[in-house]
């Protein structure tokens, strides 16, 4: 998983493709992997009741489970269906972005069932899957390890890359790649549309950023960039 990628990698797309995609459906498949079901992952507690995966990364990635959100056949369904209820662009937008998460995820020791329904998960197991762990232990693992290293080469690009947030690449580009910012600006000033715009790139920048801060200023993890680390920390694999 990742904690800032998701949020900065529609950015980096939109630079190299241009007029050819849509920024909104690109951000929203981005995020559609884990949009519902990450909460589960953690738990959360409603009335004193807590409701959690009895197997969180079986949940999150396997089958039985959700992880067929994190498969390339997903992205190509749910972008067939915008494809032909909104228009082409979001269709192959949405597409490309659940793409860049589900590809993104490869990187962990759990990996995603990117050719569902074969259920095999593909990993390369560069950071390690700790989500099981709970929140803040996983936040810990991920920013001690490999993971926080491929989201700061997105925070660096972005920073590199800073005419892609100006107001004129979000009129030349952004507005004229998709029509949903005209119809927008019909009832939010164009000033609302570019903070609306931008604000995916300043969460992931300053998420990344103060995760670090937490993890290795407050609470003194220990960085280990060796191939599948940390290595303090019980990674999970899909032996499930």
């Amino acid at each position: 998983m990742s904690w800032a990628a998701h949020d900065l990698e529609p950015y980096a797309i939109q630079k190299h493709l241009g007029l050819k995609v849509a920024f909104v459906p690109l951000l929203i498949g981005s995020y559609s992997p884990d949009l519902f079901t990450k909460w589960f992952v953690y738990g959360i507690t409603i009335f004193g009741f807590e409701l959690k995966a009895d197997n969180p990364a079986q949940f999150h990635r396997g089958w039985p489970g959700v992880g067929f959100t994190h498969s390339l056949v997903f992205g190509m369904f749910v972008g067939l269906v915008l494809w032909k209820l909104v228009n082409p662009i979001w269709g192959l937008s949405f597409m490309i972005g659940q793409w860049a998460h589900s590809l993104t995820d490869v990187g962990d020791t759990v990996g995603t069932m990117l050719f569902f329904p074969w259920t095999q998960n593909i990993h390369i197991g560069a950071w390690a899957y700790a989500g099981q762990t709970g929140r803040l232990t996983d936040a810990g693992a991920y920013f001690s390890g490999l993971g926080c290293m491929w989201d700061l080469v997105f925070v660096v690009y972005g920073l590199i890359n800073w005419r892609l947030l100006t107001r004129s690449y979000f009129r030349e580009t952004i507005v004229q790649a998709d029509g949903f910012w005209t119809k927008m600006a019909r009832v939010v000033p164009q000033t609302g549309l570019l903070t609306l715009y931008r604000v995916a790139f300043f969460y992931g920048t300053c998420r990344w950023i103060a995760w670090t801060i937490w993890a290795h200023g407050i609470h003194h993890y220990g960085y280990d960039l060796t191939w599948g680390g940390p290595h303090w920390v019980d990674a999970q694999h899909p032996d499930w």
